[in-house]
């Protein structure tokens, strides 16, 4: 009967890209394919922030942890916390003064064109490795269902979803991932309450087996010599955690985008400790799954799978029941195409706003929105090659953060030299990053024991360091207003 399942994930994805693709016709600017306008509300918003920030990482890299570890990842999640209130005080009201369409304008209306350029550029590098890891991440579920082998699964996935971003921007992308969040959290909920049903004993056998391992551990305060080189002990993920998703939500076009396109400051605010309370549940909610998955394993004496990645769909397609099973896995997919539309639509923004049109101003809208969609397609390749190349990764969860928390650290350092110094100039502040950029490189291959939550952290240290020092130094403009 996997013909009822494959008709369902069948529906599902002719169902969005149509919906998507719908929004075309109100596609009659720049505002409206990369900014939506600036009239979607501010809970729509806050769903497409989760949904952007989830991915298929989390879908299927979350309940691979709790299966090998505890809940320890659940610290992090207490810095995405913190983050929120710190992008909220000095990042939006500067957002929110003029008519941005990027996180980059800031930096030239602080510092100057070439600064602009320098962090836009590291953007395109930095979200197009990482989304290229999420893609590969896709095919492994599609691999599974239709087993058509990995390089044919990233080609379905990317055709889709490119098609509805391609002709609804930004417009499309928001309202997709309202609906997709949704058939992923409820995908999630049906799978845990049949999971669980596999289980003998029920929730009370489990939480029996997992008190008795220690599954149930959440806070690790511990300090010692392994302080550096454990990636979810409580400092490294309130900390690590804060400057993680300061600098992802608060530097990087792929979540900035969602909020300038909020009608005010106040909404875009809303909408993003709103995505928090959502992020919270739905980290816990997948943690959960693993776990249960855990005690299956356990009771039926199965040896556990050499790519833990593989566990939660392959029971999905294996053990669930006929319908269900195709249900989840379209929930899953909802969560890598809306990560993928996020990705394909803040790199065409970036691409045509930063780089193509303060080179060619004065053009017809037409000309420019044009080019969008033409990028739109562009970076759609680009993401295609790159997860090809991803297909050795060991875990696609602690890759996709490990390669992002690389550049953050140089984004976020000189984003926090331009909103709260005045002095730092220019050339300082591009040495300044480029010395945070290279000083993550640096720990990340010659001090693999440091773990990846710290990254962001060592990195705009050394950035705001080395922008403060620069500055008595290197002589230029300052731009600060």
């Amino acid at each position: 009967m996997r013909w009822i399942d494959l008709g369902v994930v069948a529906v599902y994805l002719v169902g969005i890209t149509w919906f998507g693709a719908r929004f075309k016709q109100s596609q009659r600017s720049l505002k409206d394919y990369f900014l939506g306008g600036r009239n979607t509300p501010w809970w729509a918003i806050g769903f497409s922030i989760v949904s952007a920030e989830t991915s298929t990482l989390t879908v299927i890299g979350t309940p691979a942890l709790s299966f090998g570890g505890n809940f320890g990842f659940l610290q992090v999640v207490l810095g995405y916390l913190l983050a929120r209130v710190v992008i909220s005080l000095p990042f939006l009201p500067h957002y929110f003064r003029g008519e941005l369409y990027t996180a980059y304008e800031l930096m030239q209306r602080r510092f100057g064109p070439r600064l602009r350029k320098l962090t836009a550029g590291l953007f395109l590098l930095l979200r197009a490795l990482a989304e290229g890891v999420r893609v590969f991440a896709i095919s492994i579920v599609i691999a599974i269902i239709l087993g058509t082998g990995e390089i044919p699964s990233i080609i379905l996935i990317v055709c889709l979803t490119l098609f509805y971003t391609f002709e609804g921007g930004m417009t499309a992308v928001i309202w997709t991932d309202v609906i997709q969040m949704f058939l992923y959290v409820a995908g999630a909920i049906v799978s845990l309450f049949v999971i669980l049903g596999e289980i003998r004993g029920g929730w009370a056998e489990v939480a029996a087996m997992a008190q008795a391992a220690g599954k149930f551990q959440l806070f690790d305060f511990s300090l010692g010599e392994a302080f550096f080189s454990r990636p979810y002990s409580f400092w490294a993920g309130v900390v690590g955690g804060c400057f993680l998703t300061t600098a992802s939500h608060g530097t990087e076009q792929l979540m900035v985008q969602r909020l300038l396109a909020a009608r005010n400051e106040a909404e875009a605010r809303k909408a993003l400790f709103a995505s928090w309370i959502v992020i919270a549940f739905q980290f816990t909610l997948f943690l959960l799954i693993g776990l249960i998955l855990w005690a299956y394993y356990q009771q039926n004496g199965l040896p556990d799978p050499p790519q833990k990645d593989r566990i939660y769909p392959q029971f999905i397609w294996n053990e669930l029941p006929v319908g269900v099973a195709g249900l989840i896995v379209a929930a899953i997919l909802a969560a890598a195409m809306s990560n993928l539309s996020a990705a394909l639509n803040s790199l065409a923004s970036t691409t045509v706003m930063d780089f193509y049109k303060p080179g060619f101003p004065g053009k017809e809208e037409k000309h420019y929105l044009r080019l969008a969609r033409l990028a739109t397609l562009g970076w759609g390749g680009v993401l295609f090659a790159i997860g090809v190349w991803s297909r050795t990764v060991p875990s696609v969860l602690e890759a996709g953060l490990g390669i992002a928390s690389i550049l953050y650290g140089g984004l976020l350092g000189v984003f926090l030299l331009g909103v709260l110094t005045r002095r730092v100039s220019e050339p300082a502040a591009m040495a300044a990053m480029t010395a945070g950029v290279a000083s993550n490189l640096w720990v990340r291959f010659a001090a693999p024991e440091v773990a990846w939550t710290w990254y962001v952290l060592i990195g705009t240290t050394i950035t705001a360091a080395v922008g403060l020092a620069a500055s008595l130094v290197l002589k230029g403009q300052n731009n600060g207003r």
